[in-house]
């Protein structure tokens, strides 16, 4: 039986770091913020949102929305973004994605000032972390490599597996397991015979999206496995990309969902806050 990685408790001490941080910056009288646009009224988002507002209020920081309605127009949006950007109260600025389909997100995330860019997402971080000279880390891989540090995983020399190439987990993903001299295989959908590479991974990184799609043929025993998948199978449960009840029976470790990765991404949001907020006063 595999043992589970704890994200709740994890990310509990990473925001318990970064409160101690910055209550020592409102002891020199700063007072750091995060400013969070959404646009639109998808459900999933707000519950985002709003769990993002209550980890301010947790490490305090100050809180910024800005719900936009669903037909606010591309102009107008950059128009805001551009505000933030210049206010020097804001610290970070993060847009929910998914956006309206009438607005670029690509063009919306290279508007975002580099500094103030907590998601990493602009193609200048984007490329840094490329190179290993970063400020700022993906939230939800760096979250990931945060769970394999706090089970003392050693990713030095391990096969490790991603399925999965999006811009904001699968790519930035491995390139940090990468960073910690990790032999990184990505997968994804036009990967041939996928069990098969699967199988040879020590650490396995599931971000596909599909419900259950992990199964424990498909996983090397003792493997460490990581689900960053949020999903609703047929009972409309919330579950991951792993079929976890017979995956755990075949890892070493394992991470749940819900408790698992989703609390860490955030933790590490707060984090790279805090480190905006502290290279903007340099």
């Amino acid at each position: 039986m595999a043992a589970i990685i704890n994200g709740k408790e994890i990310a509990a001490k990473v925001k318990a770091e970064v409160a101690a941080e910055v209550a020592k910056l409102k002891e020199m009288g700063h007072n750091p913020g995060l400013a969070v646009v959404l646009v639109g009224d998808n459900p999933a988002s707000r519950v985002y949102v709003n769990n993002k507002k209550k980890d301010c209020e947790e490490v305090g920081f100050a809180s910024y929305e800005y719900a936009l309605p669903a037909e606010t127009t591309e102009a107008e949006l950059l128009e805001l973004i551009a505000k933030l950007n210049a206010d020097a109260g804001v610290n970070g600025i993060l847009v929910q994605l998914p956006l309206p389909k009438h607005i670029c997100e690509q063009t919306i995330l290279h508007a975002i000032s580099s500094a103030k860019d907590v998601d990493a997402f602009h193609p200048e971080n984007v490329g840094r972390i490329m190179i290993g000279d970063y400020s700022f880390l993906p939230c939800t891989p760096a979250g990931v490599i945060e769970m394999l540090d706090s089970i003392g995983c050693d990713i030095n020399g391990k096969h490790c597996v991603v399925i999965g190439r999006s811009n904001i987990v699968g790519k930035p993903m491995g390139m940090l397991l990468l960073h910690r001299n990790g032999t990184v295989t990505i997968c994804h959908s036009r990967t041939a015979d996928l069990a098969e590479q699967t199988r040879q991974a020590d650490i396995l990184v599931a971000a596909v999206g599909k419900a259950d799609f992990v199964t424990a043929d498909m996983v090397k025993p003792g493997a460490v496995v990581i689900d960053v998948g949020m999903n609703r199978n047929a009972q409309g449960k919330l579950c991951g990309d792993v079929a976890y009840d017979e995956v755990e029976k075949v890892a070493s470790a394992i991470t749940p969902v819900p408790g698992g990765v989703g609390p860490m991404t955030r933790a590490i949001l707060m984090r790279n806050t805090l480190t905006a907020a502290k290279e903007q006063l340099k």
